[in-house]
């Protein structure tokens, strides 16, 4: 499904969990990006790369990001997706994310990555 998705697809945005783990996964579909851009659709390419599950009290996330920066520079959003509990609890209530924290400083997050894209986007 992720090759036919990236297959029909113009633009990605990637959510990376701000754990090296994580990074080493980023590496993994940038392979299988190259493949399917060679093979299945020459016009696929990253919009941006999103720093998610951020907990900037750590050491590691912070260092995580600046691991992103370094490697993909412009590709990293500037918007943060930070850990948030309201993000856990929705769907343990059946509910969606955008009707349970619509009022939450989790649901700015989204807001700010929203503005980014629509401002900065090529398309």
């Amino acid at each position: 499904m992720t090759i036919n998705a990236l297959t029909a697809s113009n633009k990605v945005i990637v959510p990376v969990q701000c754990e090296y783990l994580s990074m080493r996964g980023l590496v993994q579909l940038q392979n299988t990006l190259k493949m399917i851009q060679e093979n299945l659709n020459p016009g696929v390419e990253i919009e941006g790369i999103l720093p998610t599950m951020l907990d900037s009290r750590t050491v590691h996330a912070k260092e995580a990001v600046e691991i992103l920066e370094e490697n993909f520079g412009e590709l990293v959003f500037k918007s943060r997706i930070r850990k948030a509990i309201k993000f856990a609890e929705a769907p343990v209530r059946g509910a969606q994310c955008s009707s349970t924290i619509r009022t939450a400083n989790a649901a700015s997050y989204y807001r700010e990555l929203a503005k980014e894209v629509l401002t900065n986007g090529s398309s």
